[in-house]
């Protein structure tokens, strides 16, 4: 299947049953608001080859057994550029979403603001990023799928502001268009696979499969769980360690039970996001929407064990945030032998990236659950935790640091650091004991069907 051409091969791609919502606004009479030469013509014979009124399509349309109103834009007419009447469009579409509690999908092909009518375009970008705003107040979701080409302000306004952010393969994504970038800019960066790679993208999604991981989000956006997400059973080993040195050493065994393993225990189907939006990807964390068995959804927020870098942080921030948005209860996986510390951690802001995710977990809207499965090394691991909600597995421990690194503060020598795992009271029971953990979670009963437990 080939990428859509036009606005209406796009809403094709998505739904069946399109419906365009009316529009009561007149088209701009003349050569528009700074009358410029042969604009109206301009327009006109745009329309003529088109076939639309305006370079946006606004209606509803059910994708994933859900209704969401779409809107697409028509790159024929004048680069899907945005003018007045792009916005008045969009603005109403937006409109009807909250009037009429739907969740808002873009399909933006779009060069940017139409320069024909001047500033009055340009300003067009505050009145869709207000729009947004409106709709992101009223605790609706929206998605875009970004199409070739979304530069400029579609992609400043309504692509790169949207909660979720698909694109399809090569499509041409930039805030620079391909005629107003340096002779010697590496036209690789202006990519959908670029994008996702520096974090402001969360899938490229082939244009066959668009239908159902588009459909698949809907689903999970719009169907939260009700009360906080019970904590996952035990995947690994259920007696309690002898001491803080074999605590540490089996949270550290290769073979214990990892975030995914647990995720895929809890979760009937998952859904990812990826990135920061601020430049930046960390594989050893997995945010996403999943369903639970009852088919409502929580959200996650998982470290797989690795050293959390500044973009794991942030993107755990950015999940936990609009979980609270759209009232979706998160679970949060603890698994971490702390921050990232090199240099390019450093600089690439560690610290605030810490402080926002305890900002963001203690703001949080709507129930965290927290559960430790391994490691919890010092803040980088707290700041996943959920105050009073954080239970503990058999098999973790949880520091102010780590032993090694306490022996080397206290200017101990090595052999010193099992004894100071033991006096560091880090083993689970010793949490629940200090108030830290509410418990230690034990193994699936044989007739228990719940993924977890309160």
């Amino acid at each position: 299947m080939t990428a859509p051409g036009n606005a209406r091969e796009a809403l094709a791609l998505v739904t069946d049953d399109f419906a365009e919502l009316p529009f009561a606004g007149e088209p701009s009479d003349g050569d528009g608001p700074i009358d410029w030469p042969g604009y109206g013509r301009s327009r006109a014979a745009a329309a003529a080859r088109s076939g639309e009124a305006e370079s946006v399509v606004c209606g509803t349309g059910t994708v994933g057994g859900v209704r969401t109103v779409l809107v697409s834009f028509e790159f024929g007419f004048l680069g899907g550029s945005i003018g007045e009447g792009t916005g008045a469009r969009v603005a109403a579409a937006h409109a009807h979403a909250r009037e009429h509690r739907l969740p808002v999908t873009v399909l933006p092909a779009t060069g940017g603001s139409r320069m024909h009518e001047g500033m009055r375009a340009l300003v067009q970008l505050q009145r869709l990023a207000g729009e947004s705003a409106l709709t992101r107040a009223a605790g609706l979701p929206q998605l875009a799928v970004l199409r070739d080409p979304t530069t400029g302000g579609g992609w400043a306004t309504l692509g790169a502001g949207a909660d979720v952010v698909l694109a399809l393969p090569g499509a041409q994504v930039g805030f620079a268009g391909s005629r107003v970038r340096p002779r010697d800019a590496d036209p690789a960066a202006y990519t959908a696979e670029s994008q996702l790679v520096h974090g402001h993208v969360d899938a490229v999604v082939p244009a066959a499969e668009l239908r159902t991981v588009l459909g698949r989000w809907l689903a999970l956006l719009t169907r939260p769980a009700r009360g906080p997400v019970p904590p996952p059973y035990a995947l690994g080993g259920t007696e309690p360690s002898a001491s803080g040195r074999e605590a540490v050493a089996r949270a550290r065994r290769p073979e214990r039970p990892r975030a995914e393993a647990y995720l895929d225990e809890v979760f009937t189907e998952r859904a990812e996001l990826s990135g920061d939006r601020a430049g930046g990807t960390d594989p050893g964390t997995l945010c996403g929407f999943g369903r639970l068995p009852d088919g409502r959804t929580a959200a996650y927020a998982a470290q797989c064990g690795t050293a959390t870098r500044p973009a794991g942080f942030r993107t755990a921030a950015r999940l936990v945030r609009l979980a609270g948005r759209l009232g979706i209860p998160v679970l949060t996986l603890i698994d971490t032998p702390g921050a990232a510390n090199d240099a390019e951690a450093e600089r690439a802001g560690a610290g605030p990236a810490i402080a926002e995710l305890f900002g963001a977990v203690a703001e949080a809207r709507v129930p965290v659950t927290s559960l430790l499965i391994g490691e919890g090394g010092s803040g980088g691991a707290l700041a996943l935790a959920a105050p009073g909600r954080t239970w503990a597995t058999p098999d973790a421990y949880f520091s102010v640091i780590a032993p090694e690194l306490a022996t080397a503060i206290l200017k101990r020598p090595p052999e010193d650091a099992d004894g100071t795992a033991d006096l560091l009271r880090l083993c689970p029971e010793d949490l629940v004991a200090l108030g830290v953990a509410r418990g230690v979670v034990g193994a699936r009963p044989e007739d228990a069907s719940a993924p977890g437990r309160g």
